[in-house]
């Protein structure tokens, strides 16, 4: 029974590290990454759609990014989605695909990003701590409705603290990498 709630408490742990991964994938570090625009809601076929629904996005330089439309009736969407994103970015098109220079960035920029990277790591923390706290209270509901003895029940918060520990770490170290790679020049 306290090994169910430890397996499911570490795949809801792992989810918030990917979401964590995904959000930190979106702020930029003077490197040109697909994965910087693909978020943004571009207005097509009467619905907000994320660009990477209706074009193929590659970085072939590393200040560059190269946006490929499937339908070129949406160029103009996706150039006026770009603009009006908070990324600070000035996309041009030719007609056939759009070209988003990636500028490299500013220190103030720079340290406006690591506190993002700062925030979001908190948000993830919290959010694993949230995991442990609800399934802390799942445990001592076992032990208290008799289905786990005391002594495993301790074992079981135990082990859910070094849970808990080991993706607050993994965390840490992501942040810290993101941090490395956006304050190096």
């Amino acid at each position: 029974m306290s090994a169910d709630v430890l397996h499911a408490a570490e795949a809801r742990m792992a989810k918030s590290i990917e979401s964590f991964h995904r959000e930190l994938a979106t702020i930029r570090t003077g490197r040109a990454n697909p994965s910087l625009i693909e978020h943004v809601q571009v207005e097509a076929y009467e619905t907000h759609v994320p660009i990477n629904q209706v074009a193929s996005i590659s970085a072939p330089e590393a200040h560059m990014i190269l946006i490929q439309p499937w339908d070129r009736h949406v160029i103009q969407a996706i150039e006026r989605a770009l603009q009006r994103s908070d990324l600070g970015l000035n996309p041009s098109n030719d007609g056939q695909v759009i070209r988003v220079p990636v500028p490299p960035l500013t220190e103030e920029r720079r340290r406006e990003f690591v506190r993002v990277v700062k925030t979001k790591a908190e948000e993830a923390r919290v959010a694993v701590r949230n995991i442990r706290r609800d399934d802390l209270e799942q445990l001592r509901r076992i032990e208290h409705e008799g289905e786990l003895s005391e002594d495993e029940g301790q074992r079981a918060q135990s082990q859910l603290q070094k849970v808990t520990d080991r993706f607050i770490e993994q965390i840490e170290e992501v942040a810290r990498r993101k941090e490395a790679e956006l304050l190096e020049l």
